[in-house]
């Protein structure tokens, strides 16, 4: 491998690793509002989180775009405020891998938090455990082969993202370049013996992960 395309993968897992770091927290929180909360609206907010399963990502890139561009309400204020730029940068590639990526980590700990009993979390409020200490030290840890799968298959997914990323990072060289990108790049180009190395790579990390991510499934079960 030359130097280029070792740079473009350590970029693409760091930023897919960055991405479902950042997701995780806010992820969870809704998965359990989602999972033992009812509120008014709460199947609109199930239809906006998945959404980005089946929209285009280019459209979901173009949503992004329009948010977080200079003249955008996210972006003008992120400038105006800052003085820091979001779109085509390394932020905008951790933006859209983290959009991308959230669906399936919610929905996966959701799965998770679900198969805990309530019954467990209800003796533990009879004891004056307060909501926090019955998710910490009750919750979390009975559904935590569930919401890892889901954190690996976030990973996945925000690793082969392409469509939301080329629309509002781009394609600049060592600043925004992903794998998915690269490969689309070289295929542009004709650069099979590129196409088909780049590839095996993606194909392999994706494989570890859902591999595992399987294996801690199989053994929450």
């Amino acid at each position: 491998m030359t130097a280029e395309e070792i740079q473009i993968v350590l970029f693409s897992v760091a930023m897919a690793l960055l991405g479902t770091l950042l997701i995780l927290p806010p992820g969870v929180a809704l998965a359990w509002l989602l999972a033992r909360k009812q509120w008014p609206g709460k199947s609109l907010v199930e239809t906006f989180v998945a959404l980005p399963l089946v929209l285009p990502p280019v459209v979901t890139g173009l949503v992004l775009l329009r948010l977080f561009g200079r003249r955008g309400p996210v972006g003008s204020w992120l400038d105006q405020t800052f003085q820091t730029d979001i779109v085509f940068t390394w932020k905008a590639v951790v933006i859209a891998l983290s959009v991308m990526a959230i669906p399936l980590l919610v929905k996966n700990a959701r799965a998770a938090i679900e198969e805990v009993s309530p019954e467990l979390e209800q003796m533990a409020r009879t004891l004056g455990a307060p909501e926090w200490r019955v998710f910490f030290f009750i919750t979390l840890p009975l559904a935590r082969r569930g919401i890892l799968a889901g954190m690996l298959l976030a990973f996945a997914r925000a690793l082969g993202e392409f469509g939301a990323t080329i629309m509002v990072a781009g394609n600049i060289p060592g600043a925004t370049t992903t794998l998915s990108v690269s490969i689309y790049q070289h295929v542009q180009l004709g650069q099979d013996d590129t196409v088909w190395k780049l590839a095996a790579i993606s194909a392999a990390i994706a494989f570890s992960v859902l591999f595992i991510s399987e294996m801690l499934v199989k053994k929450k079960k």
